[in-house]
């Protein structure tokens, strides 16, 4: 059922049955107690191939204790799926040599009935030959008691067939990579891709994450992306979004008229053409001129909030007992205007679980990226080191200073900070917040590296904090096994406490 409407009733039956199966794991053998915390982990198929599925569940169980695999089951992006990124050191298992071909796909197997509204070709992952990686999977980790969450991203590439029909378009009309979420396309497919995975699969979740923003704040670069997006290529200004525009009453030549002067605004800024004003005046100036800017960017979050709410009643609909969650991108740490778009209380009404990305050895550098982005457009009035300051007091945690944030990282007590921020966001809910802890996630040479001790505090300060479990991250293919270990650590110290 693609596009099944389910009425306020049936949904709410439907979400309290994934949140009564999401609080109690199965009591098979070998299975974790109700009383445990979830430790899950991204782990993409190659791995698998690599290393023999038995003897990745072993090292899962007996070095960090894991119990739920986040099994990246969909994506064409290198962040969640194959080997190490080529050019940073491989980590001491799995092959060591660097898949220069990776292309990505669908890592199990499309099944055509539930892709017949969309553009989009259903299409197997070339890069393991004919395997289904749940089929694969599920058997032996089920038989452990391990639970398999499908784990998909919001990347494509841009030679697949028929995709630049769903593409994004940017302020003057040109194709960009990413995906529209208000072209129909897109929606019918990624709906297509989460019913199949619930009813062709005996999996326990569903977990999709769409690393974006709107144009406002890409024309701002306000994202530790390198480089920032260019002020002219931001999106979407597509025929669907024109239409949304248009009928929730935005003018879509007024808004279009002022992403064009705010791209004027931040190249003149990046080249250091200060305003006579002032940057952040300048830009006020231009946000009360044209507040369809503002407008602009909430359609995005709001397609966005659709989409979660349609993929949530789609899996629903499909099996009402299948928990369903969202990968939330770390700009939520940084970016003031990306964490207001972040409501956790309107979130928590299509969530059953939300993965907070809170990587704290990485967090540190990709702070200093983003204060330099935001730094050249909307702050360029401040310091660097200001502009930091200004941050963490807006933002609710205090860490080292701009110069020395790429060698520290963040700390321990920043994931403790935003653990309690997210719980208290989805309070008087059903939703489980699972805060997402970076391991090897690689970095620049003379910056911070993750350490057995810098895992087991982060991974123990979110427990602290009142986490009900983590999300072991990236990916296990560039984690070291030390590392992991660190892991391990505070997941049995937290068993022999409680």
């Amino acid at each position: 059922m693609h596009n099944s409407e389910v009425g306020r009733r049936t949904f709410m039956k439907l979400a309290a049955g994934a949140g009564a199966a999401l609080a109690m794991p199965s009591l098979s053998e070998g299975a974790i107690t109700p009383g445990d915390k979830m430790v899950g982990i991204q782990i993409g198929a190659i791995s698998f191939v690599d290393e023999g599925t038995e003897q990745v569940l072993d090292i899962l169980q007996e070095r960090a204790g894991v119990n739920t695999l986040f099994l990246a089951v969909f994506t064409y992006g290198r962040g969640i799926a194959g080997r190490q990124i080529p050019g940073y050191p491989l980590p001491d298992h799995g092959k060591q040599v660097y898949d220069l071909n990776f292309h990505g796909g669908n890592f199990a197997t499309p099944h055509p009935q539930y892709y017949k509204n969309t553009v989009i070709q259903p299409q197997h992952a070339p890069d393991h030959g004919n395997l289904d990686i749940l089929e694969e999977v599920l058997p032996a980790a089920k038989k452990r008691g391990i639970k398999v969450i499908c784990w998909m991203e919001d990347v494509f590439r841009k030679d697949l067939p028929n995709i630049e029909q769903v593409q994004e378009r940017d302020l003057y009309g040109r194709n960009q990579e990413t995906l529209c979420v208000n072209n129909p396309n897109y929606g019918n497919f990624l709906s297509g891709l989460v019913e199949d995975f619930a009813r062709s699969y005996d999996v326990d979740g569903i977990m999709w994450g769409s690393e974006r923003q709107g144009a406002l704040g890409d024309s701002l670069g306000a994202t530790h992306d390198t480089p920032p997006i260019d002020p002219g290529e931001v999106t979407c200004f597509c025929e669907f979004c024109y239409k949304k525009a248009r009928e929730r009453g935005i003018n879509p030549d007024r808004a279009k008229q002022g992403f064009l002067e705010l791209e004027t605004f931040v190249r003149a800024s990046r080249s250091g053409k200060r305003p006579s004003d002032g940057y952040f005046v300048q830009f006020w100036r231009i946000l009360l001129r044209y507040p369809e800017l503002a407008a602009w960017e909430m359609m995005f979050t709001d397609g966005l909030r659709e989409t979660y709410a349609r993929l949530y009643k789609t899996v629903k609909t499909a099996k009402a007992t299948i928990p369903v969650g969202w990968h939330i991108w770390h700009n939520d740490s940084f970016n003031p205007i990306y964490r207001a778009e972040q409501d956790w209380q309107e979130l928590s009404k299509y969530s059953d679980f939300i993965k907070v990305v809170m990587y704290n050895n990485c967090g540190g550098e990709r702070m200093a990226l983003y204060i330099d982005n935001i730094g050249s457009t909307l702050y360029a009035d401040l310091t660097k080191q200001q502009l930091t300051d200004f941050t963490y007091e807006v933002m609710g945690y205090h860490e080292a200073g701009y110069q020395q944030l790429p060698r520290t990282g963040l700390s321990p007590d920043y994931v403790f900070r935003e653990t309690k921020r997210a719980l208290e966001g989805v309070a008087g809910s059903r939703t489980q917040i699972w805060p997402g802890i970076d391991i090897d996630i690689p970095t620049e040479p003379g910056h911070s590296k993750c350490t057995p001790q810098s895992v087991k505090e982060a991974v123990a300060a979110a427990f602290r904090a009142g986490a009900p479990g983590v999300i072991l991250s990236r990916k296990y293919s560039e984690m070291k096994l030390a590392n992991l270990g660190g892991a391990g650590e505070a997941v049995r110290e937290f068993k022999l406490s409680s």
